[in-house]
């Protein structure tokens, strides 16, 4: 039997905004060559897909209310957005990639407005915020180390464009790791 966990219960929490399924489709359609493409990533079933405009890690539960009752007025401030899944690329070198992601286009700066507005929410109740600029990207799956990789593969996706969609809402969703990894929402608001 193992001793029951000390200290207060964190929750990995992260802000999202998600793709309508048809976005979904288009770009799954667009992946299946490469999914079966020697040294491609491991790839995060589409179900999963969504856009982070902040992970928080672990997040006191206490704090929880705090940070739901900010992000009201943060999303609220937003105006009626539309986005497209476009283009591919990849973060690490092309020798030794790690994430393989689609790109995000149209209004891309509203998002990253709203993706700091909600950064200010969690610094204000002292939660650690990452010190580095927003780049808004739909993350596609990821290469394990040691094993083959081929870095060129998000080049595939340059000419990718997806339909757009308004951004209808905002969620804040709970991460449970496991496999496969669980998202629940704990709480969303409308944009716009």
């Amino acid at each position: 039997m193992s001793a029951p966990p000390t200290g207060p219960r964190r929750r990995r929490l992260f802000f999202a905004v998600t793709p309508p399924p048809g976005a979904r489709a288009d770009l799954d359609r667009a992946l299946a060559p490469l999914r079966v493409a020697p040294g491609a990533p491991g790839w995060t079933p589409p179900e999963r897909w969504h856009l982070t405009l902040l992970f928080l890690g672990g997040v006191p539960a206490g704090d929880v209310p705090a940070l739901v009752a900010g992000a009201g007025p943060a999303v609220a401030a937003t105006p009626p957005l539309s986005l497209r899944l476009a283009g591919g690329g990849r973060f690490g070198s092309r020798r030794r990639p790690q994430v393989c992601w689609a790109g995000v286009t149209g209004d891309a700066d509203v998002l990253g407005g709203l993706a700091g507005r909600l950064a200010g929410v969690a610094r204000e109740l002292r939660l650690p915020v990452e010190d580095r600029p927003f780049r808004a990207h739909l993350t596609l799956g990821r290469w394990r180390p040691g094993r083959p990789a081929d870095g060129a593969l998000p080049d595939r996706l340059v000419g990718y464009r997806g339909p757009s969609w308004p951004v209808t809402e905002v969620e804040l969703l709970e991460s449970h790791l496991g496999t496969p990894v669980r998202y629940e929402r704990v709480a969303a608001w409308p944009v716009g």
